[in-house]
């Protein structure tokens, strides 16, 4: 499988040694969740399973990904959802035969959380927020769950679904959401990169196999997160916050 990198509109991709570089490109809605970001990172993760040794997923200086389009999902188009697809993508992330980093400067919230979460090594300039506020609308971070508490453990996953309070870079990192972050964290990233690039393909591949042995809870768990997240954009009471949300800026 070709790539041409023209054809991506909800993301920005570059190669470079063996390094594939995807940056989501929404800035004027804030880099949320598509239905084309979401093709588009499928296309993409699946040609790095064959072709590149490493993933760095990233925004830009005031966002991360703020999850799910709201615009979106009170649409016509809203039908069409599969979350399924969002779910795999995050599992390729976390079992893929690549080294994923998510490299985080500005705010990730809600489903943004999930490709954190998702992400093998997490990296975050000293601005960096993460949250998770979806019971304001009524609903629960159904799919980013396992790979939170795959990451964090339960109490402390729950705390932020329960409180929709952002939490900063400092507690994050003694949280275990962030792996190293600092002032100058475009060199902390280059420094991971120059060591990571280093490692074979064929190390890295048995490396994630055998991990995904010894942690069965994302496959396990699947089945369950993607149904609860259709019933919860199924009630028409959480169908009508969204929408009073998307149309006035107000929570009801």
């Amino acid at each position: 499988m070709e790539i041409n990198l023209n054809e991506f509109k909800a993301l920005k991709v570059s190669f470079k040694d063996k390094i594939c570089r995807i940056q989501f490109n929404r800035p004027e809605s804030k880099n949320t969740i598509d239905s084309q970001t979401v093709i588009e990172l499928t296309k993409i993760l699946n040609y790095c399973e064959d072709k590149m040794n490493i993933v760095v997923l990233e925004g830009n200086d005031e966002v991360f990904c703020f999850g799910a389009d709201f615009k979106q999902e009170s649409s016509s188009d809203s039908k069409k959802r599969e979350p399924g697809v969002l779910y795999d993508l995050w599992k390729k992330l976390a079992c893929g035969s690549f080294v994923s980093i998510a490299y985080v400067k500005g705010r990730a919230n809600a489903g943004g959380m999930g490709f954190v979460a998702a992400s093998d090594i997490v990296i975050a300039g000293e601005n960096a927020m993460f949250s998770l506020s979806e019971l304001l609308f009524g609903l629960y971070p159904a799919m980013v769950m396992p790979f939170l508490i795959r990451k964090i453990g339960f109490q402390k996953a729950k705390y932020m679904a329960l409180t929709t309070k952002p939490v900063n870079v400092q507690t994050a990192f003694e949280w275990g959401i962030v792996d190293a972050f600092g002032p100058k964290s475009d060199m902390i990233l280059g420094q991971h990169l120059a060591r990571l690039t280093k490692i074979p393909k064929s190390a890295v591949v048995a490396y994630k196999n055998y991990m995904n042995k010894l942690d069965l809870s994302i496959e396990n768990l699947e089945s369950v997160a993607v149904s609860e997240n259709l019933k919860m954009f199924s009630d028409k009471e959480n169908m009508e916050r969204i929408s009073q949300f998307t149309n006035t800026g107000q929570i009801l």
